[in-house]
C-alpha cells in the first residue's frame, strides 16, 4: 500500500481550509485516511500551519511520499530538513547532538523571518490606515470649509435681501406719505 502525505478539503466554497493527513494513495482526496497530521488554513496572511511534528517525520521516516504542496508545508515546517538530519546521524557524517544543534539554529532562523513578516504586515496596515485616516480628515476639512462658504454666502445674500427689503420699505414710505397728503389736500 502506497501512502501518501496530502491536503484533504474542508471549509465552505471559495474558503478552504485543508487537513494535512497521511492516506492511502487510491483514496479520494476527501475520503479515507490513516491518520490526520496537521491542518493548513491558507485564508490568513501569513498561512496557519498547524503540525504534528514527530506524526509527520514518523510518516515521512515510513516512506510515505508528500505531494507538491505537502512537500513544501513540511519544508516550511522543517520536517524535511530534520528527516535529512537523520539521515546524516545514520550515516555517521556527524552526532545526533549536533544535528539537534543544525535543527534548532535553523528553527530559530526560520522563525526569525516569520515575526518579521508579521511585523511588517502589522506596521503595513498601521501606516495604511494612518493614511487612510489622514487622507477621510482631509476630505472632511474640506466638506466643512464648502459647508462654511456655502453658510456665508447665504447670510450675505439673507443680510442683502433684507437691506433690498428695508430700502424698499423706505422708498413705499415717502411715496406713501405724499400719498396721504394728496388725499388730505382732496378733502
Amino acid at each position: 500500500m502506497a501512502v501518501k502525505i496530502r491536503l484533504a478539503r474542508h471549509g465552505k466554497k471559495g474558503y478552504a481550509f485543508y487537513h494535512i493527513v497521511a492516506a492511502d494513495s487510491r483514496a479520494p482526496r476527501d475520503g479515507k485516511f490513516i491518520e490526520k497530521l496537521g491542518i493548513y488554513n491558507p485564508n490568513t496572511n501569513p498561512a496557519t500551519i498547524d503540525l504534528n511534528f514527530e506524526k509527520a517525520l514518523g510518516w515521512l521516516l515510513k516512506g510515505a511520499q508528500p505531494t507538491d504542496t505537502c512537500r513544501a508545508i513540511l519544508s516550511y515546517k522543517g520536517v524535511l530538513y530534520k528527516k535529512h538530519l537523520l539521515g546524516g546521524v545514520a550515516k555517521g557524517a556527524f552526532s545526533e547532538t549536533e544535528a539537534e544543534a543544525r535543527f534548532n539554529k535553523w528553527l530559530e532562523a526560520k522563525n526569525g523571518k516569520i515575526e518579521a513578516k508579521t511585523n511588517k504586515l502589522a506596521s503595513d496596515a498601521k501606516s495604511v490606515e494612518k493614511t487612510r485616516l489622514a487622507a477621510e480628515a482631509k476630505i472632511k476639512e474640506e466638506r466643512a470649509k464648502a459647508i462654511a462658504e456655502k453658510k456665508a454666502a447665504a447670510e450675505a445674500a439673507a443680510k442683502e435681501a433684507e437691506q433690498t427689503e428695508e430700502a424698499a420699505a423706505e422708498a413705499a414710505e415717502p411715496a406713501e406719505a405724499p400719498a396721504e397728503a394728496t388725499e388730505g389736500a382732496a378733502e
